[in-house]
């Protein structure tokens, strides 16, 4: 038993006040006999004793009396842990991603949340709450009703243990509180759950469920074959519950309905849908599936613009006709020329420029490659044989790289390691490859350098980039390599020349980093801007004299297809998808990991949490009893002789 006013119980030394007026009252009387009442002694000794008994049930009843009183004062209860003493911290973590959208026996897993969460809570409890994309501090649950009621599923999905650092943070730096997290998800199954246990707060579970597990998505979209005449579009279905049979899927061209398909699809599989389309149409496509469980992943944006082409210069002291069949006229303007016919005012309006094995660089040429440089192009350097080194290593000392040398070794080296990582690689190789026909060069220069995207087999560099400025450190021509007839060459020089103009992708995926370029000349203070609909945003960017790189990583919120302006002028479109990683329904068995900690109802452990901090009052039965003791005090004066 515990007091919320123990300092009442002081009062308890009042009791001595009715025990000294009885000891008073029952101080010793002198006996005098008298000889004509003698025969009364026995009736006199009869009637003291029972005038002492009646005086210590009245001084019993008293002092029951008043303790009771004072203990109803001092207002005893019973509880778990001080709760009375001890102040309370709340913090709830309530998952708004997109797998909330999932049904559970009585509707949405968020919109159920919610609902329990306003019913639950006590409306004038301070708590904080946050979600993946909001947070209210030291609040109560009256003042931010119509925020939860309102509050729209979120693409962010924040890991486990970085919801619990958040949460932490929103605790106050009292040592006496009692600290509660509560976190409510569906605790999908997307990560290793790792948390470390923190004995500052209790963290509670709150594990909802779906219904089932079955969902439809529309996973991802990609170019299968194109041809002069039309382009085919293949589309991935994935499957995360039961086997189902023809399910529809449509494509739009903005809100014209083009083609329409059906896919079936086994359990916990993937099917392909394909789609032609004209080659070289402008289309802003929109697949579309019907799919009652999660919505997000329903809709699968993409678009074609109008075909860009990209500016490559070759400048020659070698063969090119290598460059020529990579450097196709439907991707790309080539223009090859000698060094000694070379137009210098075509380097300015160049994405990419290709130095084939020159054997010096005049300064005309440098300086204009500086300018170039400066102005974001992409530079690949392939020495000759026979190079002027000195001005070589003018032009690389402007590009951040060490010095090229003469090596005396002139024995045969391979190439024999490949940086896989590297973003040239991206979608090359289905794995890293270590034993393939490696190519090799009799001749080759040094270099010093951490990092390179091919080494020889004594580990030195072949092939280096710093800046989108790429260098070969041998030549490649026939008589000292074999790297052309290599199908490394390919992919290389290929996506060199592809990322010299990053174009847009047929979509990107919102909450990542993504970076594109867009091919147009900006006057001083001008910027691009971003927009659909009602939303507009400036992502950050990068101007130079022929194009503008646009990153964007926060900025748009939704998916859809988005329209890049100059100012009024509407450049080519761009289009936006949710991550598909909510889309399998799989999910952590949180019950087995924290038995003791997980619960299933927010309104379940609401309860339990407000059994647990509930105070048993006694201060009313004390004061009953006061009362009845009084009472039998009365009574005893009035019927007890």
């Amino acid at each position: 038993m515990q007091f919320k006013y123990p300092e009442v119980l002081y009062a308890l030394f009042l009791l001595l006040i009715p025990i000294l007026v009885h000891l008073f009252q029952l101080r010793r009387f002198e006996k005098t006999a008298f000889t004509n009442v003698k025969f009364l002694q026995n009736v006199i000794l009869q009637t003291r004793k029972s005038s002492q008994l009646k005086k210590w049930l009245i001084l019993c009843t008293r002092l029951l009396a008043i303790a009771g009183l004072v203990f109803a004062f001092a207002q005893p209860y019973f509880a778990n842990r001080d709760i009375v003493k001890t102040e309370k911290e709340t913090v709830i973590y309530l998952d708004n991603s997109f797998s909330m959208q999932s049904k559970g026996e009585k509707g949405a897993l968020l919109k159920r949340a919610v609902q329990e969460l306003l019913n639950t809570v006590p409306e004038e409890e301070e708590i904080s709450i946050f979600t993946n994309t909001e947070t209210f501090k030291n609040t109560t649950i009256k003042s931010i009703r119509n925020e939860l009621l309102r509050l729209e599923y979120s693409h962010e999905q924040e890991p486990i243990p970085s919801v619990i650092l958040k949460g932490r943070k929103l605790f106050s730096k009292q040592q006496n509180s009692v600290k509660n997290l509560i976190l409510i998800s569906d605790f999908q199954q997307n990560e290793q759950l790792s948390v470390q246990t923190d004995s500052t707060f209790t963290t509670n579970y709150i594990q909802l469920k779906p219904s089932n597990g079955n969902n439809i998505a529309l996973d991802s979209l990609y170019i299968a074959e194109q041809d002069a005449n039309s382009v085919k579009i293949a589309v991935v279905v994935k499957n995360s519950g039961v086997p189902v049979q023809d399910v529809p899927v449509s494509l739009y061209d903005g809100e014209s309905l083009i083609a329409k398909s059906s896919v079936s699809l086994e359990a916990e599989k993937s099917s392909e849908v394909r789609f032609s389309i004209p080659s070289n149409k402008v289309i802003q496509g929109n697949v579309r599936i019907d799919d009652t469980s999660l919505q997000f992943d329903n809709n699968l944006f993409f678009n074609i613009n109008k075909p860009e082409k990209i500016n490559v210069l070759a400048i020659n002291e070698a063969d090119d006709e290598f460059l020529k069949k990579l450097y196709t006229d439907d991707e790309f303007n080539l223009i090859s020329s000698p060094l000694t016919q070379l137009n210098y005012n075509d380097i300015s309006t160049q994405q990419l420029v290709i130095l084939n094995e020159l054997k010096t660089i005049p300064n005309p040429l440098l300086t204009a490659l500086r300018s170039f440089k400066q102005n974001g192009g992409s530079l690949v350097i392939i020495p000759a044989k026979e190079s002027n080194l000195a001005s070589y290593n003018e032009l690389l000392k402007t590009n951040g790289f060490s010095f090229l040398q003469e090596v005396k070794d002139t024995n045969e080296k391979k190439i024999t390691k490949i940086n896989f990582s590297h973003p040239l690689f991206t979608n090359v190789f289905e794995k890293e490859v270590t034993n393939f026909q490696y190519p090799k060069v009799n001749q080759y220069y040094g270099l010093v350098t951490t990092a390179a995207i091919l080494r020889f087999e004594n580990n030195l560099p072949f092939l280096i980039e710093n800046n989108e400025t790429y260098i070969f450190t041998a030549p490649i021509n026939t008589e000292n390599s074999n790297f052309k007839n290599s199908p490394l060459i390919v992919p290389i020089l290929y996506n060199i020349g592809k990322n010299s103009l990053r174009l847009t992708n047929l979509y990107y995926t919102l909450g990542r980093e993504n970076t594109f370029d867009v091919q147009t000349s900006l006057g001083q203070d001008a910027v691009l801007t971003i927009a659909k609909a009602d939303e507009e945003f400036i992502p950050l960017q990068q101007t130079t004299n022929t194009k503008v790189r646009l990153t964007t990583e926060e900025f748009p919120a939704k998916a859809g297809i988005y329209s890049i302006k100059n100012q009024a002028a509407e450049l080519q479109q761009i289009s936006y998808n949710f991550d598909r990683n909510e889309s399998a329904l799989q999910y952590h068995t949180i019950k087995n990991l924290y038995p003791e900690n997980t619960h299933t109802t927010v309104a379940q452990f609401f309860e339990d949490l407000k059994n647990e901090q509930s105070v048993a009052s006694l201060w009313k039965w004390f004061v009953i009893f006061a009362l009845v003791f009084l009472g039998i005090e009365m009574l005893i004066l009035k019927f007890v002789k």
